[in-house]
């Protein structure tokens, strides 16, 4: 048995120049942290005494004869990816919700990269974990999506990554006093907007609108550097928590199907009860709001949006990880790998 635990991540600045369609031309440029919200795969070789070779649950269950039968885009891509024979049992639980703009669907890819690597008795770094995630969303799945997520659930932490073209990013760590990053942490806030939607689908009209885009994408870009000169200085933390909503009122631009009125209501609601700035996560249309506002101020913004679950959450530094390590379930091999027949 293999247990992986790959972390959700929440971004602050630099969305949108993830995209190769925009940093193979211009700088891209994230700036953002894992959070102690995680994804847990579970992997075992299943033995041939059942009518099915894989088990797979997660949202559904499914029992199935051959890999290609598997329903599950990046359950059946990575399979076939890893050259996997032996049937499996996969198992995914959540704790957070899936396609809320935490990056779940590439926690995902990396915990089951992972668990599979493990099992095969093999230790990857984190950045090829990251870019083989990257190569299955983008070539094997065809997906349009950023490439800030696979590497946060792969090397975790508060880090700036920039992306120099499709196959090179360097990650850097963000040196922030404690105190004050424990500050940071005490203006910030996560709403559950109780809306998830396909990412991939928001991300294509935002990649088709690039070109159009280039002034807003420019700022959203220089907007890492600023936020990081103001948490690394003794500016007034509230200066990042302006810039949050500077770079929210650029993002909601580049696409009509980032925010909704329900959306507009909720962020207004929250600057209307006190908040400083904020922004809605991942590519847009639902999902999680990231709120910024002076501690003694998120009572009166709690009370404001009683109707959505508000998220307690800390910062994590260590990205995915082996939890269960069994070897003996290891490079199990079965002759002639099928359903036992019952004897006449």
């Amino acid at each position: 048995m293999i247990i992986t635990k790959t972390p959700f991540r929440i971004s602050f600045f630099g969305g949108g120049t993830d995209y190769p369609a925009w940093f193979n031309e211009n700088k891209g440029s994230v700036l953002g942290s894992t959070i102690d919200k995680y994804c847990y795969i579970s992997c075992r070789c299943l033995p041939p005494f059942f009518e099915h070779k894989h088990r797979i649950v997660y949202s559904k269950v499914e029992t199935v004869k051959t890999t290609s039968e598997i329903q599950h885009p990046a359950v059946r891509a990575i399979l076939e990816y890893m050259g996997i024979n032996n049937g499996m049992e996969i198992h995914h639980d959540g704790d957070l919700p899936a396609r809320t703009g935490l990056g779940s669907s590439s926690s995902f890819t990396v915990g089951l990269l992972h668990a599979l690597y493990a099992m095969k008795g093999e230790m990857p770094s984190k950045r090829r974990l990251a870019s083989e995630a990257i190569h299955i969303e983008k070539n094997i799945l065809k997906e349009s999506v950023g490439l800030q997520d696979q590497v946060f659930a792969s090397v975790g932490g508060f880090k700036k990554i920039d992306f120099l073209d499709e196959t090179t990013f360097h990650e850097i760590p963000i040196t922030i006093a404690n105190e004050r990053f424990g500050e940071l942490r005490d203006h910030l806030m996560l709403f559950f907007t109780g809306i998830s939607r396909f990412a991939s689908n928001i991300a294509e009209k935002k990649i088709k609108n690039i070109p159009n885009r280039k002034k807003e994408l420019t700022l959203m870009c220089e907007m890492v550097e600023e936020g990081i000169s103001i948490l690394t200085s003794d500016t007034n933390l509230c200066e990042f928590g302006q810039l949050l909503h500077e770079s929210w009122k650029l993002k909601r631009s580049l696409s009509d199907s980032i925010t909704t009125p329900f959306i507009d209501d909720i962020y207004a609601s929250a600057m209307d009860a006190g908040a400083i700035g904020g922004k809605l996560l991942g590519a847009g249309g639902g999902g999680f709001m990231l709120i910024f506002a002076k501690p003694q101020d998120q009572p009166k913004i709690k009370k404001r949006l009683r109707k959505f679950l508000s998220v307690p959450f800390e910062f994590e530094g260590l990205g995915s990880q082996v939890i269960v390590f069994q070897p003996d379930a290891l490079d199990i091999k079965y002759p002639n790998h099928g359903s036992l027949q019952q004897s006449e």
